[in-house]
């Protein structure tokens, strides 16, 4: 048994084509401990520590090249708080390249670019990258508040959910196992296992704590349809503008929306790495996914510059990650929820997110509403987003940015 598990889990799990086994094959022969390049929790380790240091020797350069060219620094809302008219003008944006770069070198280095869980993350990364830095170009350098128009925003982010779910339709290497349910983990024939295209995601409180898309396909269309994509599409599309934007709304508080970043981040870890090892996701009971894991190592290289960054953006912040890095990392946590199939979970998870976007929505509809019937806009918040209605009343910034990230903490661990 343990001889068929230990071949099976070699056989899924351990790649060959790591840029660093390339590099160092010549070597493995005479220095064993090179082998470690070819375990997961190594790489994984390996990445959050270089995407750290990265990011973390990075920032002051790129900090001072930052504020050479943008004399300005981050356009800053005139109507906002006043200790941000005072304490944040000169600052410069678009750090989230510290956090595009951190991320980027170590995945190239330490993970299987032939998996294609992380050639998909690669291109969504750089996508989401140019639709930010675009944006806080035309902020910045362009003199217009607005930054790209939002229906461009949501065109590329559109572009991005066709990607996604073109591929998870298309790709064969895309797949599940499906565990017997009467058998217990002792009983699993290990050398039997096979692999099934479906399209299943985790939902709580259903059966089995799965959905599965394609019974919706038929339910709405009929057996037989091939209208599949109907569904799958448009949710994607929905989740990464949704996840992405409304980070974006949260970064208006320094470290906010990086360290909220962090924490979901780590928890979707947590799912990857369960949900790509075949022993933990058969006895937690969990979908497993084969070749998931490897998310991990993105999982792990995103985590470590996040945390980078936030050396140099905890308040006072000496950079602002700009929609550089909040349109990228919010679609980045929702397209790893969609590839890991906790995208269902995403309100619970991202739920500081989803109370800033919610509180902008409740503003902007009711002030519309009413001046519309008394000829005078009302507002429900002092201001929003919802941290700056915090502001408004009193509360120092470096107070509000903690206690949600309080509330992120426990919203991770309800989520799991």
């Amino acid at each position: 048994m343990e001889k068929i598990l230990g071949d099976y889990v070699n056989k899924v799990f351990v790649p060959r084509n790591v840029m660093f086994h390339y590099f160092f094959l010549p070597l493995v022969e005479d220095f064993n401990f090179l082998n470690l390049f070819n375990y997961l929790t190594f790489r994984a380790g390996g990445a959050l520590f270089t995407a750290f240091l990265i990011s973390i020797l990075l920032g002051p350069k790129l900090i001072r090249g930052l504020k050479k060219f943008q004399k300005k620094g981050q356009p800053i809302r005139e109507d906002g708080p006043k200790s941000h008219l005072i304490n944040k003008v000169g600052t410069p944006t678009m750090g989230g390249i510290i956090i595009i770069i951190g991320t980027l070198v170590p995945v190239i280095l330490m993970s299987n670019l032939e998996n294609i869980y992380i050639q998909i993350l690669i291109i969504s990364t750089i996508i989401l990258g140019l639709i930010g830095l675009i944006d806080d170009y035309i902020k910045v350098f362009k003199k217009d508040k607005k930054g790209l128009q939002g229906k461009f925003k949501i065109a590329g982010q559109s572009l991005l959910g066709i990607f996604v779910g073109m591929v998870l339709l298309t790709n064969n290497n895309i797949t599940i196992v499906e565990f017997d349910e009467n058998l217990n983990s002792d009983k699993i024939e290990f050398s039997k296992i096979e692999e099934v295209k479906s399209y299943k995601t985790t939902i709580p409180f259903f059966k089995n704590n799965e959905l599965d898309y394609e019974e919706v396909s038929k339910a709405i269309f009929g057996k037989g349809s091939n209208y599949l994509w109907l569904i799958i599409i448009p949710i994607i599309i929905f989740i990464i503008a949704a996840v992405s934007n409304s980070n974006n709304l949260t970064d208006g508080l320094d470290g906010l929306s990086a360290g909220l970043s962090a924490i979901i981040v780590f928890t979707l870890g947590v799912f990857a790495w369960t949900s790509g090892n075949i022993i933990f996701s058969d006895y937690l009971n969990i979908m497993y996914i084969p070749r998931v894991g490897e998310i991990t190592i993105f999982i792990a290289a995103l985590l470590g510059s996040l945390v980078g960054f936030l050396w140099y953006n905890t308040y006072p912040a000496s950079v602002f990650m700009g929609d550089t890095g909040s349109l990228t990392v919010g679609g980045l946590i929702a397209v790893i929820s969609i590839l890991i199939r906790k995208e269902l979970l995403i309100p619970i998870l991202c739920g500081v997110f989803l109370l800033e976007a919610l509180s902008v929505i409740i503003q902007v509809s009711y002030f519309k509403l009413t001046k519309k019937k008394t000829g005078v806009g009302k507002r429900v918040f002092l201001m929003s987003p919802i941290h700056h209605h915090f502001q408004k009343a009193g509360y120092h910034e470096s107070k509000i940015v903690s206690r949600l990230w309080i509330i992120g903490i426990f919203l991770a661990v309800i989520t799991i």
